[in-house]
């Protein structure tokens, strides 16, 4: 990998891209990016959370220290340098950086950009329900269960008697608008998929369906709907095409049924694209009377290419490639849970988690091996190779022996 790096002029790269950002003679030296930036790739490859395990795993790797560009008796950057340095670099820094990775796919062959698919996962936020407070008053969410549990007839209970009252509790319901996690305050209340509620942010990936490389990263409040951030996804999508050598320009977009909207499949329309989105059940019949035509047209349209061969060809390819980037990323790759805060902070960390990932779909593409974990199993893929091939040349002694009569016999001297 770091010489796919090198080949590519990365550290040059980032170099140049963070001078303006890096004092020359000023107070003590920064982490230079180009090993920052390994950092971070290594947090994916290796599933760390935080940048505390990071910079413990790079101390405890000699190998991890030579792919960050460290001498034996160079220091790794202290967890806190790294935090530091991700807070005072912009975002359009971690933009242009995930932008560069996509030209070196493209440099390889491994993006071709005409079909996207586009889903979304939630991220759990470092902020716990338990510190929510009410927006108008500034109390906690104990002291307004307790003001409840008076009026209910409760004199001064107990936890427990105050935990059970608030299970039981009719009307229980926690609401944005009048709710607020005071330590993250971009992060928002929540249901996640598994049924629990939890503070979260939404991400959400553009992948080509034709090679497996997220073109787009973004990240939202949680409580955001999928059809109003879909449309900033694919803008996004369409100019990192346009600025990482890729020849193709977007023709499709393929999602499922939460993000069709009358809106969402007419403006791709306007620009040329199709749209692959099914349409919500629903119990009555659109009525196209106070819509505009092209609308209409749009609609169905969008309609008769989904339940066409290629609509639900490409559907599935979507669910398939889609989910493989959320198990990747956020399952193995140790961003499911955000210990950063702030929606800028998270999106800075959550876009190196989705470039790391596209290098190692590059080394996979180059070597059969796109991370470190791919080796784990290797001794024992040798040893069960050796196994067969042993058992493959007795075969073959014995078949050569029942042909010709030839083969090692312990009990026959030679020449007898």
């Amino acid at each position: 990998m770091n010489r796919l790096l090198a080949a590519n002029d990365f550290d040059a790269f980032v170099e140049k891209l963070c001078a303006s950002y890096y004092a020359e003679t000023m107070g003590r030296p920064g982490v230079p990016p180009g090993v920052f930036f390994r950092m971070l790739f290594v947090g994916y490859f290796e599933g760390l959370k935080s940048h505390r395990l990071i910079s413990w795993r790079c101390s405890d790797s000699r190998s991890i220290g030579e792919f960050l560009g460290l001498s034996p008796t160079d220091p790794v950057p202290n967890h806190s340098c790294v935090s530091k340095t991700q807070k005072r670099l912009p975002k359009e820094v971690y933009d242009e950086v995930f932008r560069f990775i996509l030209r070196v796919a493209a440099r390889k062959g491994l993006l071709w950009g005409e079909a996207i698919g586009i889903d979304s996962t939630t991220i759990e936020a470092n902020a716990s329900m338990r510190s929510i407070v009410r927006k108008d008053s500034g109390k906690g969410w104990k002291d307004y269960t307790k003001k409840l549990a008076k009026k209910a007839g409760l004199d001064d209970p107990a936890d427990d008697e105050l935990r059970q009252f608030d299970r039981t509790r009719p009307e229980k319901k926690v609401s944005n608008d009048d709710w607020e996690n005071p330590n993250d305050p971009d992060a928002k209340i929540t249901r996640m998929k598994d049924g629990t509620t939890r503070m979260a942010y939404k991400a959400e990936h553009a992948v080509d369906l034709d090679t497996d490389i997220v073109v787009a990263a973004t990240v939202h409040p949680g409580t955001a709907a999928d059809t109003e951030t879909v449309i900033d996804t694919a803008i996004d999508a369409a100019v990192n095409l346009d600025q990482s050598e890729c020849e193709n320009t977007i023709e499709a977009i393929v999602a499922d049924k939460g993000y069709h909207s009358p809106k969402v499949v007419t403006l791709p329309a306007e620009l040329g694209m199709r749209t692959y989105i099914p349409e919500r059940t629903s119990a009555t019949h659109r009525r196209w009377t106070d819509k505009d035509p092209s609308e209409k047209q749009a609609v169905y349209a969008n309609r008769r290419r989904t339940k066409g061969n290629c609509g639900k060809q490409l559907s599935r390819l979507r669910s398939e490639l889609t989910e493989r980037s959320f198990a990747h990323v956020c399952d193995t790759g140790g961003a499911r849970r955000t210990w950063l805060r702030g929606l800028v902070g998270v999106t800075k960390r959550h876009l190196m988690t989705v470039a790391a990932r596209k290098l190692s779909v590059i080394m996979r593409a180059l070597c059969g091996i796109g991370s470190p974990k791919a080796l784990q199993g290797l001794p024992a893929l040798v040893q069960l190779a050796r196994i067969h091939f042993e058992r493959l040349l007795s075969a073959l002694e014995s078949l050569l022996t029942a042909l010709v009569g030839y083969g090692p016999n312990p009990s026959r001297p030679i020449g007898g």
